[in-house]
């Protein structure tokens, strides 16, 4: 057995986004990087706020928080064995893990649509996430429809 002392590493403190200082946005643009490349990212990040904040005549900054607002699930579905049968049981969303799925959403379905650059499919998601409307709206109404059809499985919950 060891007798050495084990250091325990503390997670990285995450810094807020240069032109905004938003901790969101630095998340955001995290969430849009593929293989390592954040100033691409954050030209995204920043173009598709601008377009959409001005589209809507609102703040960058509260376009995005109610955008991510307004699509956080309250509930969703997991999985669980039990007796040889796989139950989907409704489970709360933290406030966290509700943002982090909401904006992986809008990120999904900005992917999805085609025919533009990056920056102009995220601006325009996030002005339909804004209204409330859209196909990540349906995606958040669908996961509290299984979670509301599932609710008789709850008393399973972990």
């Amino acid at each position: 057995m060891s007798r050495k002392k084990i250091k325990i590493h503390t997670s990285r403190r995450r810094l807020p986004d240069i032109k905004y200082g938003s901790l969101m946005i630095t998340l955001f643009i995290n969430n849009i990087m593929k293989e390592g490349k954040k100033n691409a990212a954050m030209r995204i990040m920043y173009d598709a706020l601008d377009e959409a904040s001005k589209q809507l005549k609102v703040p960058q900054k509260d376009l995005l928080d109610k955008a991510v607002t307004n699509l956080r699930p309250q509930v969703e579905v997991k999985s669980r064995r039990v007796g040889g049968a796989t139950y989907q049981i409704p489970q709360p969303v933290t406030d966290e893990r509700g943002q982090d799925l909401a904006m992986r959403w809008i990120l999904e379905a900005a992917r999805k649509r085609k025919g533009a650059p990056m920056h102009k499919k995220l601006a325009m998601e996030l002005i339909d996430a804004y209204k409330g409307e859209g196909s990540v709206m349906k995606k958040r109404e669908n996961v509290h429809k299984m979670a509301e059809a599932n609710k008789a499985f709850a008393h399973y919950r972990y």
